[in-house]
């Protein structure tokens, strides 16, 4: 199964370097960001604790969806399944706790 994996791998990207258009230019391989040509150093560093915020962010974001429909189909529920988002709700409690006395969500 790996083998056939592999060369279907192999196949499908060889099939698409073949069939793909070919027309380099300077145009194409100039870099871009927001269609405004750059001046000067464009070097700029943030600080870590910006993206671990954002990260922090997503993570409870996206864990609010996943509560969500627990949150609807609520009362149809067996008990099992509710001790389960009890559960949940605790480990993301512990989880914000834990960023919390790490400093990540305070900003200096």
């Amino acid at each position: 199964m790996l083998v056939t994996a592999g060369l279907l791998m192999g196949v499908t990207l060889l099939a698409a370097s073949l069939l793909r258009p070919k027309k380099p230019s300077a145009t194409k391989a100039d870099t871009y960001e927001c269609g405004i040509e750059t001046v000067g150093d464009t070097w700029v560093q943030f600080r870590v604790q910006y993206y671990i915020f954002a990260l922090v962010f997503v993570l409870f974001s996206v864990e609010a969806v996943l509560l969500f429909p627990i949150a609807v189909a609520y009362n149809a529920l067996p008990l099992y399944s509710v001790l389960i988002a009890v559960l949940f709700i605790i480990i993301l409690l512990e989880a914000i706790v834990f960023a919390w006395r790490k400093g990540v969500l305070e900003w200096n």
